[in-house]
């Protein structure tokens, strides 16, 4: 029978500046930015360990078009890790990596192919003599939005066909709509597997043949919770085996406390605590976004103490914990119930503040001063319409909150 077996990562992000998290600890902030770097290293581990034919990174290696000399560096010690068990690897770039950047260039050792701007077929004789051809492209420019699948056709006379793409699955919002393609366009090319990237979270498309988004090694922000790794994956004959191993050595995660039952301050840290002890996990560092709710403390002074001192009573015996479970937010949330019909007949001004908001579209022209500053342009990523509509809704709900307790 014949069987091969790869790795199929993509959005590795190395060296990406994790922004947004302040007041940590310096041990705890330092492996937070070195995590993307652990992450790589389980992969090339598990990867020798498990002896595999071959790896795929389907895109966004690097986490700006700018790649830092250290991410590239630290990337190439692995490929030659890699290279003296004889085991090769295939990349494409992303819009985060793509080829137009500007950076001081590393070569890559032998066993590291690289795909070019336009679709092509890379063959591959594996050590037991089975032919395989993957094919795919590296975008040339960040802003690829034409449908590149077209592009790809199969060439006979392999034993396997793998496509590789770095793409948006036609009507999925919450990222770009870069070289966008429908499971259909997939199936339509009678390819074997379909490694894909771009979209941060695991998702299976299709089981026959496997389409699959591996998601990322390594979660950046709180929108990426929970686990992040790859799949090891096997054909055999028609048959597929997908193996998914966890790479993160930090986790973001987020919890909501019903504190009805807590009648004092002791109660809710009770409960905190029990809360962030049931995400520990060994060896593993957990980024905890904690929301307090039904909080009714008769006690005014314990009422205030909710506010001031309990996240700094949670953090104390976290600091020099390996397994640590760090609060990054503690959000206590209030039970205001608005009814915006109510309020629009109340008084003109929340009529035209709903209007505002339902016809908002300036949000490009408001943040155009950031993007527009050079550390903006650094680290700040582009907004998806899905992104765009989050801001808004966010912003209209803290506007009510605040002229309904006014």
């Amino acid at each position: 029978m014949k069987q091969i077996s790869f790795i199929h990562a993509a959005d590795l992000h190395l060296d990406s500046p994790m922004v947004g998290l302040k007041y940590l600890p310096p041990d705890i902030l330092s492996r937070i930015r070195e995590s993307t770097f652990v992450a790589l290293k389980k992969l090339i581990s598990e990867a020798i360990h498990r002896k595999v034919d071959f790896i795929i990174f389907a895109g966004d290696l690097f986490d700006g078009e700018d790649r830092s000399l250290r991410a590239q560096s630290r990337f190439r010690n692995e490929m030659l890790k890699l290279a003296e068990h004889n085991i090769p690897v295939f990349i494409i770039h992303g819009n985060h990596d793509h080829l137009n950047g500007t950076w001081v260039h590393l070569d890559m050792p032998e066993n590291v192919h690289i795909f070019g701007h336009e679709v092509e077929m890379k063959p591959l004789e594996t050590k037991r003599g089975l032919q395989v051809h993957l094919y795919g492209f590296s975008y040339p420019e960040r802003h690829v939005f034409e449908k590149k699948i077209e592009d790809y056709r199969k060439i006979e006379g392999a034993d396997f066909h793998i496509g590789i793409l770095h793409g948006n699955e036609s009507g999925r919002e919450e990222h770009g709509n870069y070289a966008p393609f429908s499971v259909k366009d997939l199936f339509e090319k009678k390819f074997d597997y379909w490694a894909l990237g771009h979209i941060h979270k695991r998702a299976v498309l299709s089981e026959h043949p496997p389409i699959l988004y591996p998601g990322n090694l390594q979660g950046r922000n709180k929108k990426e919770k929970g686990p992040k790794g790859f799949y090891h994956v096997t054909l055999n004959g028609s048959e597929a085996n997908l193996d998914f191993v966890e790479t993160s050595d930090i986790v973001w995660e987020e919890a909501v406390i019903d504190a009805s039952s807590a009648d004092n301050f002791h109660q809710i840290l009770q409960l905190c605590q029990t809360t962030i002890n049931s995400f520990r996990k060994e060896n593993i560092g957990t980024l905890l976004t904690l929301f307090l709710e039904n909080v009714h403390l008769e006690d005014a002074k314990e009422q205030k103490s909710i506010n001031i001192e309990l996240l700094e009573l949670l953090l104390d015996e976290e600091k020099e914990e390996k397994s640590f479970v760090w609060i990054v937010e503690l959000i206590v949330l209030e039970n205001i119930q608005v009814d915006k019909e109510h309020l629009k007949a109340e008084a003109n001004f929340y009529a035209e503040l709903f209007h505002t908001v339902e016809d908002y579209g300036a949000i490009e022209e408001t943040l155009a001063p950031l993007y527009e500053h050079r550390l903006g342009r650094k680290y700040l990523s582009v907004l998806t319409d899905f992104d765009q509509r989050e801001l808004v809704e966010k912003a209209e709900k803290l506007l009510i909150n605040l002229l309904y307790k006014s």
